[in-house]
């Protein structure tokens, strides 16, 4: 099973990989990391897919696919 996981610690929250997810269930999360942002979550890992959209996407390296 797919899974898309982000580090918190390096999401900015941009919101890039939320555009870029064909299955749209990543988010940006209500709570906010150690540096004021609200960062991006999967809402839903059964959905992914492991297409690496999200992944290619963050400027930030914020986000890890396993397969």
């Amino acid at each position: 099973m797919a899974r898309m996981t982000v580090n918190e610690f390096y999401c900015k929250g941009c919101g890039l990989c939320i555009e870029a997810c064909p299955k749209k269930i990543i988010e940006l999360a209500s709570h906010l990391n150690e540096a004021g942002y609200h960062p991006a979550v999967c809402v839903d890992q059964d959905k992914c897919n492991a297409c690496t959209l999200c992944y290619v996407t963050c400027p930030d390296g914020a986000i890890t696919i396993e397969k």
